[in-house]
């Protein structure tokens, strides 16, 4: 007799069908597990058969061969243990296999019998419900899987109680979906004083779902204005909530249940590697550009950065969208993030300076930020630079305007792009192109010829020139125009970076 047990596989944010079978026949004793599994997959043997001794089960001395099906799946994760341990105890006559066919099984095994956590019950969740079936997970992860739908979703804390449940002697009650995820308290922008062009930038960029590099001496408040970033976003919709959600289930940071709602804020270290931003390794996980979907990816010190791991981001920012590619699987993850980057304008941070800047400017200058590519910088659709704080700046009182009155103006522009875009794949300005973006940016006449001057004089690729484009028509939102004018086309222009001159 075959036991069959349904499970699944991760490939990025897809979940696999994968289906456990297991047999047990007469032979020498052993316990094989097939079906390429890693490392994690094969010690499962070692875990199922301490956690079925610790209930009091004990393994028949036949050979006993575990095949994960498809065979040409790769299997990673802890999550086959339950139902490696389900598949058993069906094969040997103590669970009935008609009642496991209802299911698709995730869970690690703790030696006493105990469910553990593991990353993707959203995710396999999502699929179970696709397929009409239930789900059994740890008990720790019941509220996360409640989110997926209408279904039966059975979390026991350890082994002995899935099992007194089928048997009818203690029945599971359905766990309650997790609370969202309460609303962030980050900085707000009335403690920034001063800065109002960089002010104005942030606005735009929140508005439009703009790149944005602010560069700017040390302690001119880089930090702290991409901090303020959060407080003015609009909140997740319930769909892209349960998307970010998704990616944080995969990643294993999906805690106590609860659906993230607030809009992610990566803030990697400088000393991050290629795999760390953008995601692979040895077994596939989502990057801090994923994790960061559909909110903001801040790299501050910008080009201390390594040259690799930067220029591993320009597919991404382009695309929305990573592609890891190996030898047995080609897996993608969304990466549709606001880039908001702060670097100094020189290594000692002091150019223009002649109190404090080094003796090599303007060389060390060209030199420090020669470090970010080209084509890496195209892709920023503002840049801003942070003059440093005057004294008489710092003694101000309080400014009168903060993040809910810049919020509200943003929330406002974002209504309007989601109105104009109901029919498109598209969700703001920034991802706006080819026809769509001629339709709903082009300017009028004497923006046009404003544009098409620029263009020539400051030597803007097509890439730029698009970039222009949206930031003029979030611009032209915010002021409640329908069309976009001279005035909103100079303005982005002022944003843009000019390219070198030979």
């Amino acid at each position: 007799m075959v036991a069959h047990v349904a499970t699944v596989a991760f490939l990025g944010l897809e979940a696999r069908a994968v289906d456990v079978q297991v047999q047990i026949s007469s032979g020498l004793p052993k316990f094989l597990v097939v079906g390429l599994p890693d490392k994690a997959v094969a010690e499962s043997r070692e875990r199922v058969h301490s956690a079925l001794t610790a209930i009091g089960l004990a393994l028949p001395p036949k050979r006993i061969t575990v095949n994960l099906s498809p065979a040409d799946l790769p299997k990673e994760g802890s999550h086959y243990d339950l139902p490696i341990a389900l598949g058993l105890l069906a094969a040997m006559g103590a669970v009935d296999a008609e009642t496991l066919a209802g299911y698709v099984v995730v869970g690690e095994l703790g030696l006493d019998g105990r469910l553990a956590p593991s990353p993707g019950v959203l995710l396999a969740a999502i699929h179970a419900s696709s397929r009409n079936l239930g789900l059994i997970c740890p008990s720790a992860q019941g509220s996360e899987a409640a989110w997926a739908g209408d279904m039966e979703v059975l979390a026991p804390d350890d082994l002995i109680g899935l099992l007194n449940h089928f048997q009818g002697r203690a029945v599971l009650s359905p766990p309650p979906p997790g609370e969202a995820e309460p609303a962030g308290l980050g900085p707000d922008l009335g403690q920034v004083k001063g800065q109002e062009s960089a002010k104005r930038a942030l606005e735009i960029a929140a508005a439009g779902g703009h790149n944005l590099l602010m560069c700017g001496p040390p302690g001119a408040g880089k930090s702290l204005l991409a901090a303020c970033m959060p407080g003015i976003l609009p909140d997740l919709t319930p769909a892209e909530a349960l998307e970010v959600s998704m990616i944080a289930s995969v990643a294993g940071t999906l805690l106590d249940g609860r659906l993230v709602r607030r809009r992610p804020f990566r803030a990697p270290h400088h000393s991050a590697s290629m795999v760390a931003l953008v995601g692979g390794g040895l077994r596939v996980r989502p990057g801090e550009v994923s994790l960061a979907h559909l909110g903001i990816l801040f790299l501050d010190e910008l080009p201390e950065f390594q040259r690799q791991a930067l220029d591993s981001l320009r597919q991404p920012l382009e695309a929305g969208t990573v592609s890891v590619a190996r030898a047995n699987a080609h897996v993608s993850f969304p990466a549709r993030v606001q880039l908001v980057a702060a670097m100094n304008p020189c290594r000692c941070g002091h150019l223009g300076d002649p109190a404090l800047a080094c003796s090599r400017a303007p060389r060390c200058a060209a030199d420090y930020q020669a470090k970010v590519s080209g084509p890496l910088l195209d892709r920023i659709d503002l840049h801003v630079d942070v003059q440093a704080v005057s004294a008489a700046d710092l003694v101000l009182p309080p400014p009168a305007e903060g993040s809910a009155e810049v919020a509200a103006r943003v929330k406002a522009a974002r209504d309007i792009q989601t109105a104009r875009y109901a029919a498109h794949p598209v969700r703001s300005n920034a991802e706006a192109d080819g026809a769509l973006l001629e339709e709903v940016a082009t300017p009028d006449e004497p923006g046009r010829q404003l544009l098409a001057q620029a263009a020539e004089a400051m030597r803007l690729s097509a890439r730029g020139f698009h970039r222009v484009l949206r930031v003029a028509r979030t611009i032209a939102d915010l002021a409640g125009s329908d069309g976009v004018t001279r005035v909103h086309v100079a303005e982005a222009l002022s944003y843009r970076r000019q390219a070198p001159r030979n």
